[in-house]
């Protein structure tokens, strides 16, 4: 649910808000005691994608690969493939100022693979995306996890879970209430139904709106 700490805990593993006790390693690698070494090797996808404005589409795409160490022909050409594979090349000489939502989290998945990660995080990565970019997106995850990589993301969109993970935890107020493959978790209901019976219900005091839908006269 809202507030249970998916973003925080991104957050700590992607190297953005030191922990208070623990470590996180990511093959290997100890995000906090080597981060420039683990941060080479993942990719990030905020749920508020901050992107460079003035900059064309395919411009932010090259300028994310060349931050990455790449040269500047290879940068180009990823991005232009990425883009292509994201349904932006239409748009790629487009300022980003002018994308919309779904463009912006194509555009701002785009610059977290353009270097090849071998783990990719994804903080509520359909927040606010038109079907059809949501499908783009889910196509493009499906791919690269069959690639070998791992895909770990925080999502309310109980249909994409089901459909691209093979792995679930549910989290509430900090704390891991399941976790275990799909099926495991599912328990044989639906994946919503089961998140629902685990957390609870939260609607409290609906008895109070006597006024809620009445014709006032």
């Amino acid at each position: 649910p809202n507030g249970a700490g998916k973003t925080t805990t991104l957050s700590m593993m992607t190297g953005l808000l030191r922990p208070d006790a623990g470590r996180i390693v990511i093959k290997g690698l100890d995000v906090w005691a080597d981060p420039v070494a683990a941060k080479a090797v993942i990719g990030v996808v905020p749920a508020e994608a901050r992107l460079f404005e003035r900059l064309s589409g395919e411009e932010v795409l090259e300028y994310a690969g060349r931050l990455r160490g790449l040269p500047a022909a290879e940068a180009r050409s990823r991005a232009a493939q990425l883009l292509e594979m994201l349904d932006l090349a239409a748009d790629a000489k487009r300022l980003v100022a002018d994308y919309s939502t779904g463009m912006r989290k194509k555009a701002a998945l785009g610059c977290a693979l353009i270097h090849n990660p071998s783990v990719l995080f994804l903080d509520e990565p359909l927040e606010g995306v038109d079907p059809i970019s949501a499908d783009v997106i889910r196509r493009l995850l499906t791919r690269l996890v069959g690639s070998g990589a791992t895909v770990l993301f925080s999502s309310h969109v109980m249909e994409l879970v089901e459909q691209v993970c093979d792995h679930v935890s549910v989290i509430d107020k900090g704390r891991i209430l399941a976790t275990g493959t799909t099926d495991e978790v599912r328990g044989g209901k639906t994946l919503q139904q089961a998140f629902i019976d685990l957390v609870g219900t939260r609607a409290k005091g609906e008895e109070g709106l006597t006024w809620l839908g009445s014709s006032s006269n």
